[in-house]
């Protein structure tokens, strides 16, 4: 591929991502898209249940093997190095796309907070929950994040340059901010069905498994800086009393 050809492939995965994202917190909130992830069941129980668990597991295994430093020394041998991220992205994207369309509602309401002020705190902390998520991105370089730095150091003729080991903003306080955006967006549901409450349950699963094989690749690559700060600084519950002690850089960036 070209440098242009590259560039112009790293934009168009960046705006598949962008797409997904907005999708995203229509179907998992309910609201203004054709495919939702609540809703009236039209498959027997068990059917409907392997089905979102498929979707869900083909999810899981592509956004993990793909992010594995061995996969990605295999794969660089077939797409360019420049546009691995954004393949990556691409097909994340893609997965999630698959479970847009496929997910199958269960129906069976848990819960259902009536209107008023507590359903409106609810769908606040899911919408807090998004802008958080997004705010993350940008503290770990979110360009770099979903591969458009690469494209473009690639077409602009040079050399691509990591993220560093860091510790911006929220990264002092826990170390994996990002999933807690994730957490909330899952759980912070005004009604709750039986299919959204299998959603919410398998992804924190997914998150609590992710994280263990995510920070062995940090350890790998930052070594005693990123035990130190493993070990100074919660994982996911932040311990606000000892935030002005916690100065053991983080990389930050989550792949």
């Amino acid at each position: 591929m070209s440098r242009i050809g590259i560039f112009l492939y790293g934009v168009l995965c960046y705006a598949v991502f962008l797409g997904v994202f907005v999708y995203a917190i229509g179907f998992i909130g309910g609201f203004a898209t054709p495919t939702l992830l609540d809703g009236a069941p039209t498959r027997p129980l068990g059917q409907a249940l392997a089905i979102n668990l498929g979707l869900l597991a083909a999810f899981a295994l592509q956004h993990s093997i793909m992010a594995r430093p061995a996969f990605k020394h295999w794969w660089t041998r077939i797409v360019p190095e420049a546009a691995e991220r954004s393949t990556y992205v691409l097909a994340s994207s893609l997965a999630l796309i698959a479970l847009f369309i496929f997910w199958e509602p269960i129906g069976g309401v848990l819960w259902s907070v009536p209107e008023g002020s507590g359903r409106t705190a609810i769908i606040g902390l899911y919408a807090f929950g998004w802008l958080l998520l997004l705010y993350t991105t940008f503290l770990i370089d979110h360009f770099d994040l979903f591969g458009l730095a690469q494209v473009w150091r690639h077409f602009t003729g040079r050399s691509y340059r990591p993220p560093q080991f860091r510790t911006p903003s929220l990264y002092r306080v826990v170390r994996h901010p990002l999933y807690i955006g994730w957490l909330i967006i899952f759980w912070a549901a005004p009604t709750m069905t039986v299919a959204h409450l299998v959603f919410a349950v398998m992804t924190t699963a997914y998150i609590l498994i992710a994280i263990r094989f995510e920070e062995r690749d940090l350890v790998d690559a930052f070594g005693n800086d990123y035990v130190a700060y493993r070990r100074s600084t919660p994982m996911l519950m932040p311990r606000l009393w000892s935030a002005r002690r916690t100065t053991t850089p983080s990389r930050g960036a989550q792949r």
